[in-house]
């Protein structure tokens, strides 16, 4: 077997078994090219059945220099996957790089909007524009449902259960859940929807896509991230922000305010609860007022 059937077999076994995006296949696909690239340089000639835990310590080593330490722990579960996908074909009887350690990160907490500066922000969205009523809705549903970007414009008519309570979200891995969604928020999107959305001619491909641009058609993710940008610029927030800030900030003050850290996990769709708590850090603000609060010894 050589590199080239032994990727292509695992990329379409990540797409269809495990039904992975297509953003993941494609960082998973480049680790393994740079792998493949690499060992074709090797005078032992090495294929993915008979590389060692030798030579992948001295490919990862070698890439250290040219990646982050995150960029390297991605190329390292890249590896890991691959090679056990092997195993469990019956291809190789091990797994080379499961010796070979993760690179250190630091832990790097998300930047978070307050409640007054998501406030700030929306109130800058200028209603007497054509694209006012449209902005606002997408804001109001970054942060009143924490979706992700990509969830936000992959959003559908047909996802919402305004009478429920729910919207439906097509997350990571096309992996669908339930998410609750406020009063006040399915309020603007109500507003956007027979106010604005209602007189827009709609290429036909976008029938049922929630949120459209000026020609009928879905926004992209670009579109998103400069809209944020705008807005916050506008606002006067000197902070660098993108639609994942709203994520953040979402998670963020429910866990301030007494929010179940599992009920936050399951409405941002995170598979492990350690995601969960890297999103919903506590701000050392709110942890000086619990200590000013709480602490028996607060006060001389």
């Amino acid at each position: 077997m050589n590199w080239q059937n032994a990727i292509t077999d695992y990329l379409q076994y990540c797409r269809i078994e495990r039904g992975l995006s297509d953003n993941s296949i494609s960082s998973y696909e480049q680790d393994l090219n740079r792998l493949m690239v690499w060992s074709e340089h090797l005078s032992s000639g090495q294929v993915p059945l008979s590389i060692d835990q030798e030579n992948l310590t001295q490919f990862v080593r070698n890439s250290a220099s040219e990646l982050s330490p995150r960029s390297q722990n991605r190329l390292l579960s890249s590896l890991r996957g691959f090679f056990s996908y092997l195993v469990f074909e019956g291809y190789r009887k091990d797994n080379p790089i499961e010796l070979i350690e993760s690179a250190r990160v630091g832990r790097k907490l998300p930047k978070t909007l307050s409640t007054g500066e998501i406030d700030r922000l929306i109130a800058a969205i200028d209603l007497s524009h054509p694209q006012g009523e449209r902005n606002r809705a997408i804001m109001e549903l970054l942060y009143g449902c924490g979706l992700r970007v990509s969830e936000l414009t992959q959003l559908r008519i047909s996802d919402l259960f305004f009478e429920e309570g729910f919207i439906k979200v097509s997350g990571k891995g096309n992996k669908e859940r339930l998410v609750p969604i406020g009063p006040n928020t399915i309020k603007y999107v109500k507003i956007y929807q027979d106010q604005v959305r209602v007189h827009q001619q709609i290429d036909p491909g976008y029938s049922d896509t929630l949120f459209l641009n000026r020609r009928g058609k879905g926004l992209s993710r670009a579109m998103i991230f400069t809209l944020t940008r705008q807005l916050a610029e506008r606002a006067g927030i000197d902070k660098t922000i993108s639609p994942h800030t709203f994520r953040h900030s979402f998670a963020t003050h429910l866990l301030e305010n007494g929010a179940d850290l599992r009920a936050i996990q399951q409405m941002l769709g995170h598979e492990s609860i350690t995601t969960t708590e890297i999103y919903t850090h506590i701000d050392t603000t709110y942890l000086t007022e619990v200590i000013n609060r709480f602490h028996p010894r607060k006060s001389s």
